[in-house]
């Protein structure tokens, strides 16, 4: 199996695995909303502890997209931004990693 391959199949895994975490949720909340859910995120020391980790990664992975992202010219390497927010990054870092890879062999394959 490529590499390329693995990161899509961790791209898949990183939108079920936390979407189902997400649907439980909003199913059996009495009034779901964002504003709910993240202020449930946020009700002990253990959740406080993942939303710190989750965004120190998140402004790591933007750090390290962004300048590969124009440095190998990848199409629509933006939309990953809002997605990251939106869906999980458990979705977008792979996505990226996946398309990082297309980049390269594309590249590989032109010189």
């Amino acid at each position: 199996m490529k590499r390329k391959h693995l990161f899509l199949v961790l791209t898949v895994i990183g939108i079920t695995y936390t979407w189902y975490f997400n649907i439980q949720y909003f199913q059996t909340v009495e009034n779901p909303s964002m504003t709910s859910f993240l202020n449930d995120a946020q009700v002990n020391f253990a959740g406080k502890s993942f939303g710190a980790d989750l965004t120190v990664v998140v402004f790591t992975f933007f750090a390290f997209m962004i300048p590969e992202s124009l440095r190998l010219k990848i199409k629509y390497w933006w939309v990953l931004i809002p997605l990251t927010f939106l869906v999980a990054v458990a979705f977008t870092f792979p996505l990226f990693l996946y398309l990082r890879e297309n980049s390269i062999e594309r590249l590989k394959k032109s010189t």
